[in-house]
């Protein structure tokens, strides 16, 4: 975008925004109106150029391979971008056409098409969903199937887990309503319901609803035959390919398919309550419920009656406090491919993110700060922090030359910079799962170790630690550290019952 159409957008919208209306005639009115368009333009000028070069320093320091991103500006796309690698082996570029997945950035497209029906008169969010979908749901007796509503479902508060395990029958942990555990069980539940009352598969709603009024024209929850040439592939933390899902059957949690630019109109629709009523729009945006501060999935777990300071649900949204305003946000994770959203609807100000690369989430803290300033209280929920520095050097050594060699040399460059930051502990586990998982035993008991020395505070690294010399077959070492992940935290189950196994092995009580 050139520097003419920039102003000549940012002029439109602040020629219509609140407060700034001219009058003919109005010299200094006018003059102070093009004061700010050219502000707006420059500092407009001076975000998209810092993006442009930090993005593919932050890339380099998390092991990303590549990223689309959409800026939002007075409630518009105001710049997008592309980086990096759609595929690392064929070098294949990711451009602006490129097609990603969304991950959890499902939800929220889900959740708005769900509201567009409460103010058809077609569904109601505080009616039973099983009074639209008789039947039991493969919960069995539980009699609890018949409290659960849209809002639970919207809000996460209806008593699923967020996935069951294998086909396992699903189960219903809590009274629905009662608390906040995140659950894309239920909007599969819940998607269910949609189909039967418009008579439509889910695709066909969604197109229908969404897609094609916002001009989403790359968008799909199901596989298109066009993908194939326009879809990214898939990478794990080394930076090896990790395939690319196809999804046939549309999952109203996690199979959205779609391009940054793409997802930005769906923002924008949303912050200016398009094709929604005000009351409706509003209460998308509104708390519906406060999750605890724990983190993502607690289903299974008491509650500890403190929510997560800064943290609420709207319905289908997460929202972060923005002092005395809520802004909507999202992740998405499916493993090797990650994505992330956050909006002011006060500011209209938005970026949309997505990574093809396991440790893609990594780059959404240092982004959100630089294109919507402040603090994001997310992040601390979601416990994601920014790249470090030593990352990257880190990986390209254990790509280059194995865990040794990347271990010496980051305790090396340690040594000789204390105040820099370590690597943070759950991008240091995941990469020793990445090695256990490649039956690089060894090299992952080292990564674990280290991690222990950096994070001696979190029973976590101890627990993983344990796992891995259970692996290697060292009982006595695993005993050890699981031991200690109890100490730090005795709700460990699984700790405990890793433990009980082992000490039965060998022999102690």
């Amino acid at each position: 975008m050139n520097t003419a159409t920039r102003l000549a957008i940012v002029g439109g919208l602040l020629l219509s925004g609140p407060g700034l209306s001219l009058h003919a005639g109005t010299t200094i009115r006018r003059q102070q109106a093009q004061a700010a368009i050219a502000a707006r333009a420059g500092a407009a000028d001076g975000l998209v150029s810092r993006l442009r070069q930090r993005i593919p320093e932050l890339m380099e320091q998390a092991g990303v391979q590549g990223v689309q991103i959409a800026v939002l500006s007075g409630g518009k796309t105001g710049w997008h971008g592309s980086f990096g690698l759609a595929n690392a082996e064929t070098k294949t570029p990711v451009t602006d056409a490129s097609v990603f997945e969304a991950a959890s950035l499902s939800k929220p497209v889900f959740a708005y098409a769900v509201l567009t029906l409460v103010d058809a008169g077609l569904i109601d969010l505080d009616t039973p969903i099983s009074k639209y979908l008789p039947g039991r749901y493969d919960v069995g007796d539980d009699a609890r199937l018949d409290l659960i509503t849209p809002r639970h479902v919207l809000s996460h508060r209806p008593g699923f887990p967020n996935w069951r395990s294998g086909s396992d029958p699903l189960k219903i942990h809590f009274t629905p309503g009662d608390r906040f555990s995140y659950s894309g069980e239920g909007f599969v539940y819940l998607a269910a319901a949609v189909e039967r009352i418009t008579g439509q598969t889910l695709e066909a709603f969604m197109r229908r609803t969404v897609f094609e009024p916002l001009g989403m024209t790359s968008s799909s929850y199901v596989w298109q035959s066009r993908y194939e040439s326009l879809k990214v592939y898939n990478h794990g933390l080394l930076g090896n390919l990790a395939g690319r899902r196809t999804p046939w059957r549309a999952n109203a949690a996690a199979s959205l398919h779609t391009t940054a630019g793409d997802y930005a109109r769906f923002v924008a629709a949303v912050l200016a309550g398009q094709g929604l009523r005000p009351a409706t729009a509003r209460a998308l945006m509104s708390p519906q419920s406060r999750p605890d501060e724990r983190g993502i999935n607690t289903a299974t777990a008491p509650p500890t009656g403190r929510p997560a300071p800064g943290v609420a649900w709207g319905l289908g949204w997460g929202l972060e406090q923005e002092g005395e305003d809520w802004r909507i946000w999202h992740w998405g994770d499916n493993g090797t491919t990650k994505a992330y959203v956050v909006a002011s609807a006060r500011r209209g100000a938005g970026v949309v993110l997505f990574a093809n690369s396991e440790n893609g989430l990594v780059l959404a803290p240092p982004i959100v700060a630089d294109v919507m300033g402040g603090e994001s209280p997310a992040f601390a929920w979601l416990k994601q922090q920014g790249p470090t520095p030593a990352f990257g050097q880190f990986l390209s050594t254990l790509r280059a030359s194995g865990a040794g060699q990347a271990l010496e040399a980051y305790r090396a460059s340690r040594q000789a910079r204390p105040t820099e930051p370590a690597i943070d502990e759950e991008t240091m586990n995941r990469l020793g799962y990445v090695l256990l998982r490649g039956k690089k035993v060894k090299d992952a008991i080292e990564v674990f170790k280290q991690n222990v020395a950096d994070h001696p505070e979190s029973w976590n690294v101890f627990d993983s630690l344990g796992e891995a010399y259970a692996t290697d077959g060292s009982t006595a070492l695993a005993i050890e550290a699981y031991e200690q992940s109890l100490k730090l935290n005795p709700a460990n189950t699984g700790g405990a019952e890793a433990l009980k196994k082992l000490r039965s092995g060998a022999g102690r009580d």
